[in-house]
Formats: C-alpha cells, sequence, structure tokens
C-alpha cells in the first residue's frame, strides 16, 4: 500500500493543439512535491496524466496503489494550468470522484484550485492548498496522521460547518536551492524518450530556475508565488544538469520557467559553470526583451547553449505594449531578435491578439513586426481574462456563461474584445499562412547557395508555401468581412468536456 498517490488533471490527449505537436513533460511541479514527501518519509507514487488516455487510468493507479492520500497537485510551471482549461478541470473533478469512490482522502493544488477552491471542495476534496503548496503539504498530511487541527496551517482551504474556511498566507519558498530535486525516478522515462525521438529525433527534459516573476503585465495572473519571486543559485541548476546527463542523458533542455535567471549576471556566472562543469546541454528558454539588453546576457546565453530563447513580443503596437504595461519598447524586441540571430541563437514570439482598444492598426503593427524580423517560431494566442488581474477586473462584468478555454486551440473570446471569435480564428489563419510561407521562401533562398542541402522534405514545403500564398488572399477577405461582425458572448453549447 502507497500512502499517497500524486495526480495532476493535465492530459496531453485532451488538448489537441499540443497532443499534435507531441513535445510532452511531465509535471515537474508534481515531481517536486513528491520529493519533498519522501523527505518527509512517506512513499509515494505518481500517476502522470500527460501520457494517460483519461481518468480511468488514474482509477486504475487507485486500485494499484490503494494509497490512503490521493494528492493532486498541478504543475504550477505548465503555463496551461494556470488557464484552469475547462478540459483539465473536468478531468480533476472525475479524478476526485474516483478517489472518494476508494475512501481516500483528496487534496488538492494548483492555480484553479486557488482561484476556486469552493469548487474543488464540494466536489469532495479535503482540503486546497492555497497558492504554492510545496511545504504546506507536510504539514496538511501531518496534521491528518495526527487528528490535528487545519485551522493552525497556513494556506489552506477547507469546508467547516457549511462554509468554506481559508487560513492566512503561507511565504513562498525564499531558499530554492534547499529544495531537493525532483522526484525523476517515478516517471516513466524510456517512455517519454522514445515519443521524443520518434517525433523530433531528439530527448528533450524540462527544468526550472526560478519560481514566480517580479513584472507587472496586467492580463498575466500569479496565483501561486504572487508577485513574489526566487531564483536558484547558478550552481545549484548547474548541478542538476550535470545530474540529468549522468542519468539520463537529454539531447535538451526546456527551462519552463517565466524568466530564466533573470539577472544578467546570474546568467553569465551559469555560462561560465556550464564551461566549467561540461554540463553544455541545448536549451530553450523564455525570457524578456528588456532583460536579455542588460549586460552580456545574449553572449552568455549562446555560450551556456541557449537554441533558441522565446519572449513575450505580444504586440508590435507601443500603445498596446502600454496598456498592457508590458514595460517593454517595440525597439527592444528589434535590437534583442538582431542580437540574438547575431550570436547564432533562435528567437521566437508569443504574440496576443485582442487586448482592450487593439484596433486594425495596431493588429497591422504586429503583422510588419513579424514580416520585419522574421522570428523562428510564433505562437498565437488572445488576450484571455485570469482571476486576480487588473485586466480580468475591467472585463469581468463582460464575462458570458464560460470564462475559461475548452483547451488551447480555443481562441474564444471570453469578453466583449474588439472584433468577435470568429475574427481572431481567422486571424490566426492569416497570420500562419504569411508567415509560413515566408520562412519557407527564406530556407529555400538558402538552399540556392547550398544546394547540396536540399531534402525531399523541401519539396513538400515548397507546395505547401504556394498553397498558403494561392489561399493568402481569400483568407484576409474573409478577415475582412469577420472584422463586420457584432460581438457576441462565446457559448458552452455543444461542447463535449469529456472526450
Amino acid at each position: 500500500m502507497t500512502a499517497i498517490l500524486f495526480g495532476q488533471s493535465y492530459y496531453l490527449r485532451f488538448d489537441p493543439k499540443l497532443h499534435a505537436a507531441m513535445q510532452p513533460y511531465p509535471p515537474l511541479g508534481t515531481l517536486y512535491a513528491a520529493a519533498i514527501m519522501r523527505q518527509h518519509g512517506y512513499e509515494s507514487a505518481l500517476f502522470d496524466a500527460m501520457l494517460a488516455e483519461s481518468p480511468a487510468e488514474w482509477e486504475r493507479a487507485l486500485d494499484a496503489h490503494k494509497p490512503k492520500y490521493a494528492v493532486i497537485f498541478e504543475d504550477n510551471f505548465n503555463y496551461l494550468s494556470k488557464m484552469s482549461l475547462l478540459r483539465m478541470r473536468a478531468a480533476a473533478f472525475a479524478m476526485i470522484d474516483a478517489a472518494k469512490a476508494r475512501g481516500c482522502i483528496v487534496i488538492c493544488c494548483g492555480a484553479d484550485q486557488t482561484d476556486h477552491a469552493d469548487l474543488y471542495l464540494r466536489r469532495g476534496a479535503a482540503v486546497v492548498l492555497i497558492g504554492e503548496g510545496d511545504l504546506t503539504l507536510p504539514e496538511v498530511i501531518a496534521a491528518f496522521e495526527a487528528g490535528g487541527d487545519l485551522a493552525e496551517i497556513r494556506g489552506v482551504a477547507y469546508a467547516a460547518d457549511g462554509a468554506v474556511r481559508r487560513t492566512p498566507p503561507r511565504p513562498v519558498i525564499a531558499d530554492l536551492d534547499a529544495l531537493p530535486f525532483p522526484a525523476w525516478d517515478l516517471v516513466d522515462g524510456e517512455r517519454y524518450r522514445a515519443i521524443w525521438k520518434r517525433h523530433h529525433g531528439c530527448y528533450s527534459m524540462n527544468l526550472v530556475t526560478t519560481r514566480g516573476c517580479p513584472f507587472h503585465c496586467n492580463w498575466c495572473a500569479k496565483p501561486i508565488w504572487g508577485q513574489r519571486y526566487h531564483v536558484r543559485s547558478p550552481e545549484n541548476v548547474v548541478a542538476e544538469m550535470v545530474w540529468l546527463k549522468a542519468h539520463f542523458a537529454p539531447d535538451h533542455i526546456w527551462f519552463m520557467d517565466d524568466i530564466m535567471g533573470i539577472q544578467d549576471k546570474w546568467i553569465e556566472r551559469f555560462a561560465d559553470l556550464i564551461e566549467e562543469r561540461q554540463a553544455r546541454i541545448p536549451f530553450k528558454s523564455l525570457n524578456r526583451v528588456d532583460l536579455l539588453l542588460r549586460g552580456r546576457t545574449i553572449p552568455a546565453l549562446a555560450r551556456a547553449g541557449a537554441q533558441i530563447v522565446w519572449v513575450g513580443a505580444e504586440s508590435g503596437s507601443q500603445t498596446i505594449l502600454d496598456a498592457m504595461q508590458k514595460g517593454t519598447q517595440v525597439e527592444q524586441i528589434y535590437e534583442a531578435t538582431r542580437q540574438l540571430h547575431a550570436h547564432g541563437v533562435q528567437v521566437a514570439f508569443f504574440l496576443q491578439f485582442g487586448y482592450p482598444g487593439e484596433s486594425r492598426a495596431d493588429i497591422e503593427l504586429t503583422l510588419k513586426m513579424v514580416r520585419d524580423l522574421m522570428p523562428d517560431d510564433i505562437g498565437i494566442s488572445v488576450s484571455y481574462p485570469l482571476p486576480g488581474t487588473p485586466f480580468y477586473e475591467r472585463v469581468k462584468h463582460e464575462l458570458g456563461e464560460r470564462a475559461n478555454w475548452i483547451d488551447s486551440q480555443d481562441l474564444a473570446m471570453l469578453y466583449q474584445g474588439p472584433f468577435a471569435t470568429p475574427f481572431y480564428r481567422q486571424l490566426h489563419t492569416v497570420v500562419h499562412k504569411e508567415y509560413r510561407a515566408r520562412k519557407t521562401w527564406r530556407e529555400l533562398g538558402g538552399l540556392l547557395r547550398q544546394p547540396n542541402k536540399a531534402r525531399p522534405a523541401h519539396l513538400r514545403r515548397a507546395a505547401s508555401m504556394v498553397y498558403h500564398w494561392l489561399t493568402l488572399p481569400a483568407a484576409v477577405a474573409k478577415l475582412d468581412a469577420l472584422a463586420k461582425l457584432p460581438h457576441e458572448p462565446t457559448r458552452l453549447s455543444d461542447v463535449t468536456l469529456h472526450p
């Protein structure tokens, strides 16, 4: 019998867009929690929803391990968990039902659980960990074991006398180096390796350098760490990379925290240690354009092994960036992109459309920025009102019968945005058609200089490019027509939450 069965409710199978991309990563936040509970002497097992077909596999794990505690501890480093996708919330509810039916004490932790603790308590959770949860969980389980009072534990919500009780918040963990490395042995690493090798020819693993974000983008929710942030030492991070190389030999790392390292001196020290300890692994990271331009951050990232850096460009309109309180300048996006490319590092843009007040002219400035800079990849979203943000407070009176997306490709406008949902879905199509066609054209131009690098795949991509160029005018015409549609609230009807 296992004392604790950990799980999380992000099922890749339930997210068509990311399932098609097939770049799965284990739930890092969940693995940290499991490692901490092991330090406290509890036998722990993991149910990894990332690769599961449905909550039916959770039921089989419950029957196999017969845990006393079923802990649904979401991966707080996964931005999709923060978005609280409705399909995943439905999966979490099904997991609670299954655990309760087997007599388990159910404990929940995550962004959606923090924002909507009452929903999870009504569903059957005994307690919800508010915020970070890592150090709260051992205290909660110790209280259950001793018959103690949850009221004495900071950072929890529970039901008592027909009401939801919340205790004072718990400070976030400041000394991240004191945490154990994630419990990687609980993961089916060979299954992940096989999937990555089959689909991408390499094996990628995930890692974090920080927790939290100190910046003030008014649309970005911070239900776990608030406005606070803390950083692992470069020595601690490189020690983990050395350990990963020795035990798993990954070909690639994704640094999945909001902003890798934060400070330029941190990045420089990190690069020095990577070279000293021969720990270089090509990696993907997330950074801000203003921070990239400080000190020798970009050369240090290149030395350390940065393969591609994703930045929150968001918009090519300074008016929109200022309205978002992004704190960056369009000129910084241009300069950071030029410098990254000059140092042999790829750059990718997160683009956000539909922020209040955004006009067609603002959209065109964003499209111009993409054409001018031709990033190596782009990700497109529309503004998404998350609880606890100034943006949410501004538009919450406009929300319709649903306040969350079903999955990550939804792109529904949940408030009365500048244009209706069909417009933004078509804009997504238009932007990708033009971007993919231009990118292929540039790559084919390079082959004229190096014809020996031509492969059969280039012929297929050339055909795809021609198709995109030929269909682009009709796609733009449709976008223009959709711009005239009135905005209607996005409805939940005809949506299946249990595929």
